[in-house]
C-alpha cells in the first residue's frame, strides 16, 4: 500500500507561482513513477506530468510545458509541481499518482490515469484572472 497526500495549493493571481507537492508514505515508495493529474469543474481528468522512479525521465502535457516542472526527491518520499506562469485555465484539482516501475512498457504509460495504482485526495489551485 502507498499512501498520498497532497499540499500546496491554493489561489493566486494569473502569472503567479505555486509549488503543489504530494508526501508518499508505505512501502518501497522509491519503486514507484509518479504522476500529476488535474480536473477542472465540468471536465474529465486530465495528464500534467509525471516523473520516473529515479528522476530521470520526465513527461509533461503539451499544455504546461515551458511553465511546469516535475521532481522528486527519494530521501523525503516527496514529489513536487512547480508551476509557473499560471493561467485561469490552470484551475482545477490537482491530484498525485502513484506507478508501480513494474508496470511501466513504454513512455506511453505514464499519460494513462488508469496505469496508475494509487492516488491522493487532490488539492484545489484556483488562479484568478
Amino acid at each position: 500500500q502507498v499512501q498520498l497526500v497532497e499540499s500546496g495549493g491554493g489561489l493566486v493571481q494569473a502569472g503567479g507561482s505555486l509549488r503543489p507537492s504530494c508526501a508518499a508514505s508505505g512501502r518501497t515508495v522509491s519503486s514507484y513513477a509518479m504522476g500529476w493529474f488535474r480536473q477542472a469543474p465540468g471536465k474529465k481528468r486530465e495528464f500534467v506530468a509525471a516523473i520516473s522512479w529515479s528522476g530521470g525521465s520526465t513527461y509533461r502535457a503539451d499544455s504546461v510545458k515551458g511553465r511546469f516542472t516535475i521532481s522528486r526527491d527519494n530521501a523525503k518520499n516527496t514529489v513536487y509541481l512547480q508551476m509557473n506562469s499560471l493561467k485561469p485555465e490552470d484551475t482545477a484539482v490537482y491530484y498525485c499518482a502513484a506507478l508501480h516501475e513494474s508496470r511501466i512498457l513504454y513512455s506511453g504509460t505514464y499519460y494513462a490515469q488508469e496505469n496508475y495504482d494509487y492516488w491522493g485526495q487532490g488539492t484545489q489551485v484556483t488562479v484568478s484572472s
